[in-house]
């Protein structure tokens, strides 16, 4: 296994990212969250990358916040700036990459690690997942975006009682809740996952790009708001390069071939 923090490499237009610290369950630290990002930065169309593919090393995805690095002794932590300078950026650009994210969940999600995978846009789990809203063990509140997230996705009252509770959540219960997409056994998780990450990335980039931004719009605004933006949304999709193969694809009888444009 590398010593690298986050493993990366390209493969049919999808960038495939592997948290890379097995051995303390893949807990973020500055350095990886610092990988991450560059990583995602660089995640462009001109890049060869059209999907990104998120996953961790080992026996869990990822256990959040590397609490053996905090040194308390040093006084009281300011944990709102760990957030301004790591977490809320990251999930930022999560939301807004113009490309997919497919998260495969393997093993355990906890605490902020759980939130950044559903900062991704579609979530699978393995049937061992479990994901772990850890914070109220440590008189702590919900991060990364979980105070909205779960809410969002799941409703206020079951995500007051994994909030308050800690409890964890298994795989089948949080795809019947929709939480996550789809439950794959362990064995076949990273190959599913691969295989819809490769969907996504021949897809039309620019097209999914555009409908992953007007979906993430839709539950702050109102019917009439959202209609507008589908309009000027609509106008710039159909002046693309994609909605022409798209449809001379269609006349001709053809797949349509997006990954050149």
């Amino acid at each position: 296994m590398s010593d690298d923090v986050l493993l990366q490499h390209t493969d049919k237009g999808v960038l495939h990212l592997v948290l890379n610290r097995p051995d303390r369950l893949n807990a973020f630290t500055p350095a990886l969250h610092s990988a991450l990002r560059d990583a995602l930065t660089a995640a462009t169309v001109k890049n060869g990358v059209r999907a990104v593919l998120l996953t961790g090393a080992g026996r869990g995805f990822c256990a959040g916040q590397d609490l053996g690095a905090r040194d308390l002794s040093a006084g009281t932590p300011d944990l709102g700036a760990s957030l301004e300078d790591f977490y809320n950026p990251l999930i930022r650009q999560l939301r807004a990459l113009p490309m997919p994210v497919v998260c495969a969940v393997n093993g355990v999600a906890a605490g902020a690690g759980a939130n950044v995978a559903l900062a991704c846009d579609i979530v699978l789990a393995a049937r061992s997942a479990r994901f772990i809203q850890s914070f109220a063990k440590l008189g702590l509140i919900p991060d990364a975006g979980g105070s909205w997230s779960l809410p969002t996705l799941i409703g206020e009252s079951r995500a007051k009682a994994l909030c308050l509770t800690g409890d964890p959540l298994d795989a089948e219960t949080a795809e019947r809740w929709g939480l996550v997409y789809r439950v794959c056994e362990d064995d076949s998780l990273l190959a599913d996952a691969t295989a819809l990450a490769e969907r996504l990335a021949a897809g039309p980039t620019r097209g999914i790009g555009l409908t992953k931004d007007l979906l993430q719009r839709a539950s702050v605004n109102s019917l009439d708001t959202q209609l507008d933006l589908e309009r000027d949304t609509q106008r710039l999709a159909g002046a693309g390069a994609e909605y022409a193969e798209g449809v001379t694809a269609f006349k001709e009888k053809r797949p349509p071939d997006f990954t050149g444009l």
